[in-house]
């Protein structure tokens, strides 16, 4: 007698996105509410980057708002050298976010790995990142925490730019104010609180750059008071073996982008991007083809070994309790009790997404550039636990998830207690920053 075999569910591809158009393949990150796996969509066999984030967790350490906004702002973006945001949906334990897929792991791996890195490398990371950054810039956009953990390389070698849970829209008549962002790599004017715009990255891209090269960061201090006071008011000191290390155009580049007078940073002046291209440490490099990825990236990332953690798919098979797989969502039975206000915002605001099919209308920037929680609690005016009314920091929440949170192909550590500092008229759970990786390193 023959057996019964349970016939597989029919995928409606042509129906809204969901868990099962996609086959799970091994896991490659983890963190404080999040995880990332590997996955096959089951019909064009393309594959991609799975961020899921558990919704209970994520309520916890009230993120909901930078998740959405998150997921929002990736909707608007789409480029060659930015981790691109391909399908968002939900079930009724997770957010899904399905990202393109980058193997070659992030420059915080590499660092790690190689104590420091070539100049010709960071050569060319900077000019790739420096794309990416224009890019964003060029739609009013400030990312807030660039550093080498967000910067992934795909299996060419080519960099990245991932992780916008900080990234928030910017209004050149009115400057953002939150101190938010990871400390070392902060900008002095973000630390002066005297407001700042897109300038904040062009600082960052030079603290990593300086890091890539030396193993080591420009500004440090054993307490985030003597980093503080260190960034704003230390000279740039560079080690003693610097210019048998890195050539004279090299440095005087670093200088560029860690001058504290915005007005003089490079990138920052009126032909932005194009004074880069014409830097002596950068312009022979084939800028047009970079753009594209035409160019050859001066490292290959070892394809025959993980560039990230591969405990993460063991400890997904032996510790896991509740594995992931696909869940139709329930539906509400009379009389259940009613969702809580985090619950509704993440159903009402954490939207389907497809970028194979046809986008609805946009809306306006200033429509995406922050979540209006009175508009979604009209029946309570507290708002949410430790949140503003109105998302203040000019255009967005004055506060980052905390490191931990998974990026694209990789976990970054946890961090110690996060940095909390207290703004007349918000929460300190409001404005809690990230952690740098260590004040002292």
């Amino acid at each position: 007698m023959g057996g019964v075999c349970c016939k597989e569910e029919e995928i409606d591809f042509d129906g809204e996105v969901d868990l099962n158009h996609f086959e799970l393949l091994r896991s490659v990150g983890k963190g404080a509410f999040g995880k990332v796996r590997v996955v096959q969509h089951k019909k064009d066999q393309k594959i991609y980057a799975l961020k899921y984030i558990n919704k209970e967790k994520c309520i916890k350490m009230r993120a909901v708002e930078n998740i959405i906004q998150e997921r929002r702002l990736l909707e608007e973006i789409d480029f060659p050298l930015v981790c691109n945001l391909r399908f968002a949906f939900q079930d009724d334990e997770n957010m899904f976010m399905i990202i393109d897929l980058m193997l070659g792991g992030d420059l915080r791996f590499h660092l790690d790995r190689q104590g420091c890195l070539k100049e010709d490398m960071v050569q060319f990371y900077v000019a790739e990142v420096a794309l990416g950054l224009h890019y964003l810039h060029s739609r009013k956009i400030v990312h807030r925490d660039l550093k080498p953990d967000n910067v992934l390389l795909c299996e060419k070698g080519h960099a990245h730019l991932t992780d916008f849970n900080i990234a928030v829209h910017y209004n050149e008549k009115k400057p953002l104010t939150a101190v938010a962002g990871s400390m070392a790599y902060m900008a002095p004017e973000v630390l002066s609180k005297k407001g700042y715009f897109e300038s904040v990255d062009w600082w960052s891209l030079g603290v990593m750059a300086f890091e890539l090269l030396f193993g080591k960061r420009p500004y440090r201090g054993k307490t985030n008071e003597a980093l503080t006071q260190a960034i704003l008011y230390d000279d740039l000191v560079f080690p003693e073996n610097a210019s048998s290390h890195v050539s004279k155009a090299c440095i005087e580049c670093l200088r560029g982008f860690l001058t504290r007078d915005v007005t003089k940073r490079l990138g920052c002046g009126p032909t932005g991007l194009q004074d880069l291209k014409d830097h002596a440490w950068l312009k022979h490099l084939d800028w047009d083809h970079m753009e594209t990825k035409e160019a050859i990236a001066p490292f290959i990332p070892d394809s025959k070994r993980p560039n990230f953690d591969a405990t993460h798919e063991l400890e997904e098979l032996l510790l896991e309790e509740n594995p992931l797989k696909h869940k139709k969502r329930a539906t509400p039975k009379p009389g259940a009790p009613p969702q809580s206000k985090e619950e509704r915002l993440m159903d009402e605001k954490f939207l389907v997404y497809d970028y194979s099919k046809p986008k609805p209308n946009k809306r306006s920037l200033g429509e995406h550039s922050f979540i209006d929680l009175q508009a979604i609690v009209r029946d309570d005016a507290s708002g949410l636990p430790g949140a503003s009314s109105t998302c203040s920091d000019s255009t967005s929440p004055g506060h980052g998830v905390p490191r931990g949170s998974v990026s694209a192909t990789g976990v970054i550590p946890p961090p110690p207690p996060p940095i909390v500092e207290e703004v007349p008229g918000r929460s300190a759970a409001d404005v809690a920053l990230p952690a740098s990786r260590g004040a002292t390193d």
